[in-house]
């Protein structure tokens, strides 16, 4: 499989270079070349698979030869050692806990399967790599903890000053060996301004070899289809009109799923929960799209004014608005809401959501207002605990700290502090 750039200015490319590169020489986002739809005997029979068999089926023709067949199945095992329940909360509506890995976020997933793919393709390479990743929260610990120890493999995670929670910043912070923190004075939108800066930065990559493990990088982002083959195994015989609901900030998730609709999974519909930070909320009702500062809320990890991946949804539909507004509604909650919802959850089906959580299920309920003949799935992206202040607060009860979480609460926090693009680049060439 080859990939291209989105912005059309870049030769054609191999999986591997995409990884190692993760943005392409003219800024773009690298798509592949083809989607091929799975065979429908595989969805007919898909509750009879394992989780790794579906997921192999699911990522080996974007993969395939580059990493030889026993290997990505080797990969793919190693990705996921941990559950992906459906709790069902109502009649029409359940959530898909995608919190159960070792930093408790989804992104577990993909930063599992990226730094195993970069290890293979690293094993005998003397030329060390440098992953550098902007963080609105989950993305860093993900990445700290997944590629922790990899062999020529050194992690340089961007994040904004007071604007992770105490536990994300903890799992971003505390790891050491290979794993860098440098915490920026300002918001997620600069720490991800910075990082494409880098890409492009001649006087950087002439001198070292740098990518990324946000979801920009086509390793991280399409393990995310996996989630959605998990759900419709655990869904197939309960309901064929399955709608998602998903918390979404840079749109790795959504796009993933819309991924995994075109290899020909039956997904009736997707609705793009957004908290205040409401750009794609605004374009699908104005079709204009217009970028604009984030805005700090309590569901920080979707604090993105300009979600990088909003292009591949573009492409997936091929540039066509219709298109997209038949397979893709989006509403938008203030923190208050929010809050309201997290209260909701609990008090009304004994269930504690995290704050991200709690915005999809109000996409859900807000969509079934019209559409109640469906069954809606919101994604739970992160445990509650990790946001352990707003829930405490808003549930009023003490929450038990998982092991995963109790295991970084008194380590040491070793962060470098940076203000603007000159002190990175000044920090990756003298450093490290």
């Amino acid at each position: 499989m080859n990939y291209y750039s989105l912005n059309r200015k870049a030769p054609n490319t191999s999986f591997k270079e995409a990884v190692i590169k993760g943005l392409a020489p003219d800024r773009g986002l690298y798509f592949p070349e083809s989607i091929q739809p799975l065979p429908k005997n595989f969805f007919e029979d898909i509750e009879h698979h394992s989780y790794s068999e579906i997921a192999y089926e699911t990522i080996k023709q974007f993969v395939l030869p580059e990493i030889p067949e026993a290997e990505l199945k080797r990969i793919v095992e190693e990705t996921l050692s941990f559950d992906f329940p459906i709790v069902q909360l109502n009649k029409s509506i359940s959530t898909l806990e995608l919190f159960h890995g070792p930093t408790m976020a989804f992104k577990d997933v993909g930063a599992r399967f990226m730094a195993r793919c970069l290890g293979y393709f690293n094993q005998n390479n003397t030329e060390e790599v440098t992953v550098l990743v902007a963080t609105s929260g989950d993305t860093g610990g993900a990445v700290a903890h997944g590629f922790l120890g990899v062999k020529g493999v050194k992690v340089v995670i961007l994040y904004p000053s007071g604007k992770v929670s105490d536990i994300q910043e903890k799992q971003l912070t505390t790891l050491g060996q290979n794993i860098t923190a440098l915490e920026v004075d300002g918001v997620f939108d600069d720490c991800q301004d910075m990082v494409k800066r880098a890409f492009l930065d001649e006087g950087l990559t002439s001198k070292m070899q740098l990518t990324s493990a946000n979801s920009i990088n086509v390793a991280r982002w399409l393990p995310q289809m996996f989630y959605f083959m998990f759900a419709y195994k655990q869904l197939k015989s309960k309901s064929k009109n399955v709608v998602f609901s998903i918390p979404s900030g840079n749109f790795g998730n959504i796009c993933a799923g819309m991924m995994a609709q075109q290899l020909g999974l039956s997904i009736k519909h997707f609705i793009a929960s957004n908290n205040e930070n409401n750009v794609v909320t605004e374009y699908l009702k104005t079709e204009t799209y217009n970028p604009k500062p984030s805005v700090q809320t309590i569901s920080n990890a979707m604090d993105v004014g300009n979600p990088s991946n909003f292009v591949r949804i573009q492409e997936i539909y091929n540039q066509d608005f219709s298109k997209l507004k038949q397979n893709l509604t989006s509403y938008s909650f203030s923190d208050t809401e929010t809050k309201k919802a997290m209260l909701e959850i609990y008090s009304d089906y004994n269930y504690v959501a995290d704050p991200h959580g709690a915005i999809g299920y109000l996409g859900s309920k807000e969509y079934l207002k019209k559409n109640p003949e469906v069954h809606c799935v919101f994604l739970e992206t992160a445990h509650p605990t990790k946001f352990l202040d707003v829930v405490e607060d808003v549930i009023k009860t003490n929450l038990d700290l998982p092991k995963q979480i109790q295991s970084v609460m008194n380590k040491e926090k070793f962060s470098v502090k940076i203000n603007n693009y000159s002190e990175l680049k000044t920090f990756l060439l003298n450093t490290l």
